[in-house]
Order: C-alpha cells, then structure tokens, then sequence
C-alpha cells in the first residue's frame, strides 16, 4: 500500500504514525479495555509491516488511537482489511465510526472492491461499529485466536473471531 497519507473523517483525522506517537499510543494500548483486545505492547508493534500503513487517529487535536490498514494483492483474491483501537475515554463518541468510514473510503477509492475485518467474537463494542459502518457478518472463525491474558490458572487458550466484510455492490468493481 503506497502513496498514502493523512486521511479526515467527520471528527477524527487518520496520519502516518511517528516516533512522537510512541507514549501515547503505548499508554492507550497498555489500558485495561484496550490490552483485554490487543494485549500488552510489544516492541515495534506500531511500525508498518510489509503490505500495510499504521496511523495514529486524532480528535480535536490530541492523539486517541491507532489503526492499520493491509491489503492482500493477489489480483485473483484481492482485499484489504483493517483494525483499530481506541483511547477507552473516547469510546461512545463516534470517533471509531468515524474512522472506520474514512478507512473504508480510501480503501476502495484505491482499488479495494473487499474489506474484512476479524474482532474478537465476544468484542460487541467493535462488532456493532463495523456494523454500523456497513460491515455484514460472514461466519464465526473457532479457536481463532490465542487469547491475550492467562486465564485464572494462568494458561491462554483460544477464543472465536467474526469474520466481517464491507463490499462494493456489483456494478462498483474497482480495477
């Protein structure tokens, strides 16, 4: 994914992350509601992997979360996804919808006719967002993901995903 840059939703504005990001982004991540999904911060976990862009999402001019976008280019089995945290104090406020929608924007005005997503099959919170920006349910993905806590007796096992998409209608293929 290349040739991208600051994107604007509505309330929030979606820019490539920088180093001065770093405390920020780690003490959002490192929150109770946020780690409960994510997991406690690992190193480089904020940088850019092949394939995909990271972004720190701004609201009224302070950092309040992270997202990233990754596509899959295959010309026969092309998509992007995307995911995102929050800062738990702007939770409710619209500000992940928001970010969702300008994600979604961009990623098919740049040839994505498909995008998924995969919360956590428990994470309501998420799952009603990305419905609310037109993400329909495609299954549940069993023992999806390694938990990220230790459980009451210290071992982690697994838990269910929702695999999610947001399509183009046909008619609207991208190229």
């Amino acid at each position: 994914m290349s040739g991208f840059g600051v994107l604007r939703g509505q309330r929030v504005v979606l820019r490539p992350v920088d180093p001065g990001d770093a405390e920020e982004l780690n003490r959002i991540h490192r929150e109770p509601e946020v780690a409960r999904w994510w997991g406690q911060p690992e190193d480089g976990w904020m940088h850019a992997e092949h394939g995909s862009v990271t972004y720190a999402i701004e609201a009224d001019g302070r950092v309040v979360g992270f997202a990233k976008t990754y596509e899959k280019d295959n010309p026969r089995r092309r998509f992007a996804g995307l995911d995102l945290f929050l800062d738990p104090s702007a939770h409710g406020a619209g500000l992940g919808l928001d970010a969702v929608e300008a994600m979604v924007g961009w990623l098919h005005a740049t040839r994505h006719h498909r995008i998924v997503v995969d919360p956590a099959a428990d994470n309501a919170a998420a799952i009603a967002c990305y419905a609310k920006a037109g993400f329909r349910a495609v299954g549940l993905m069993h023992a999806y993901e390694r938990d990220r806590a230790p459980g009451p007796d210290g071992s982690r096992g697994w838990h269910d995903g929702l695999l999610m998409e947001h399509v183009l209608p046909a008619g609207e293929d991208v190229h």
